[in-house]
């Protein structure tokens, strides 16, 4: 039995990278690759990383972390019932911050007892902070008073990434950043090209690959060559993200990997199918009758709409806005939260299903709705109905005037999606931290439902396993899988680098 791949895993976030690496299995069940450090310094994120690190020390999860992510008790003191396991965790899942010396210090003698132990079959895996790079961190940057991009450390933090590659010497790499970091520059130099540069003459010298691009062995990728296309891997997201994969030359000849394309798309609906349906909550005076109040006063509004309806089906529209008043009863009884679970959609790709399935659990976490301004829950009604009619999100001039927020630049087109549904026959736009602010563009597709998508329903379109728990409060749990990896694309990633350690 070939041991596992040693993983060092840089700025990991909730883990998204290292949870598909780690699920990924060799022929004869065996763990094909193993982290040996990760390391983040969001609190939040790092206890999330600790509780996955600890749960993988065993063949099988703990059956009281089941009970507990199904609500039937407080979180245990996982450190006085498993403290082997736990001390491991914790000496895997480090919270720090990379760029610091004192952090580099730490994780030299952690490189330097990972190679001894591994020797060749090592792999560094990470993303570098996007928000320098990312088209809305710009914009926000521009806005900043005396903001200069040479000063903005968060450009410069591929260098740590750098760096530990110097150390190192793995056998591969794996980079994964935004579309923004191909555009983005520091006073006239292209970051992309420097970080190219920067990564192929790193240690013993580097051959970047493209795993999406049709290229021939010899040909260099394009910049636009390392961009992934999630949905086209069965990912239900449009998430287009730069991943940039190394082979170290000596070792770089033989080997062409790519992912391989879906045939189909996979939809947002199926994959929300089986999480019960919950109803939006009210931000202020919340309670079932106060909420059955607001939804009927805003499907009034709504049924009031017939020549500025501005769709091709309005007997589609009118229709489902009669479900949302016939189901509306039954949705207020349905309450705000729930960790009920039923199996996935049969319609998924069995691979998928498999990777977000979990026969033991028998109840969710994460699954709890937010409150929304009685005014926000009748355009999420009207934005629902007409997804489900037109099959697509309406935009801001698509809206009825009775509708429209008291936003100055709504009729401008400078926010014209300012409320996106995801549609249930689509892919799912891309996941952001930015759910974490107010949901408006993550309204979930059903109209009897009104409300933004619940951090449990987010984590599905991220392809993040059921079982998986993020810790800390909502708004820290909605960043953490905005931020992340969708782990099903990570753990495609992994099948298709591991027969380069297989032949090492």
């Amino acid at each position: 039995m070939s041991k596992p791949v040693q993983i060092i895993d840089l700025f990991s976030g909730p883990g998204g990278l290292g949870e598909g690496f780690s699920s990924c299995k060799r022929n004869d069940g065996s763990r094909a690759y193993e982290i040996a450090v990760s390391i983040e310094k969001d609190r939040a994120a790092h206890k999330t990383l600790l509780l996955r690190a600890f749960l993988r020390q065993f063949d099988e999860f703990p059956p009281e972390y089941y009970s507990w992510i199904a609500g039937r008790h407080e979180c245990p003191d996982w450190k006085q019932l498993y403290p082997r396991q736990w001390s491991t965790a914790e000496n895997e899942a480090l919270c720090a911050e990379l760029g610091r010396s004192d952090t580099a210090d730490m994780l030299s003698e952690r490189i330097r007892e990972t190679k001894r132990m591994a020797g060749n079959g090592t792999l560094l895996i990470g993303g570098p902070p996007c928000q320098a790079y990312s088209l809305a961190g710009r914009s926000r940057n521009a806005g900043i008073r005396n903001y200069k991009p040479k000063d903005d450390d968060r450009h410069f933090l591929y260098r740590e990434y750098c760096r530990v590659l110097n150390e190192l010497h793995p056998a591969v790499f794996v980079m994964e950043n935004v579309k923004g970091m191909l555009s983005s520059s520091v006073e006239g130099l292209a970051i992309f090209e420097q970080v190219v540069s920067d990564l192929e003459h790193a240690g013993p010298g580097y051959k970047l690959l493209s795993l999406s691009a049709d290229l021939q062995s010899d040909d260099k990728p394009e910049p636009k060559d390392f961009v992934i296309r999630a949905e086209e891997y069965g990912v239900p997201q449009a998430r287009h993200r730069v991943i940039i994969v190394g082979i170290r030359l000596d070792i770089a000849a033989n080997f062409t990997p790519r992912l391989r394309r879906q045939n189909t798309d996979v939809h947002v609906k199926d994959m929300l199918t089986g999480l019960p349906r919950l109803r939006s909550g009210l931000s202020k005076r919340d309670d079932e009758y106060a909420w059955h109040d607001a939804v009927i006063s805003a499907t009034e509004k709504i049924g009031q709409i017939t020549r500025e309806y501005p769709g091709d089906n309005i007997v589609g529209f009118q229709e489902e806005l009669k479900r949302v008043e016939k189901q509306l009863l039954a949705t207020s009884r349905a309450g705000r939260s729930s960790h009920l679970r039923n199996p996935v959609s049969k319609r998924l790709e069995p691979e998928l299903a498999a990777f977000l399935d979990d026969p033991k659990l028998f109840g969710v976490s994460c699954h709890e709705t937010r409150g929304h301004m009685p005014t926000d829950i009748a355009r999420y009604i009207y934005a629902s109905c007409f997804a489900r009619a037109e099959k697509l999100s309406p935009r801001s001039h698509q809206f009825p005037d009775i509708l429209a927020p008291n936003h100055k630049n709504w009729k401008t087109g400078k926010f014209n999606d300012r409320f996106r549904v995801q549609v249930g026959v689509a892919p799912a736009s891309t996941v952001t931290s930015h759910i974490s602010k107010d949901g408006h563009f993550f309204i979930h597709p059903d109209p009897t439902q009104c409300r933004s998508l619940t951090v449990r329903e987010a984590a599905r379109l991220q392809t993040f396993p059921d079982n998986y728990h993020f810790m800390g409060n909502r708004t820290e749990q909605f960043v953490q899988v905005g931020n992340a990896v969708p782990p099903f694309l990570a753990w495609q990633i992994a099948q298709v680098l591991l027969p380069i350690f297989d032949n090492l």
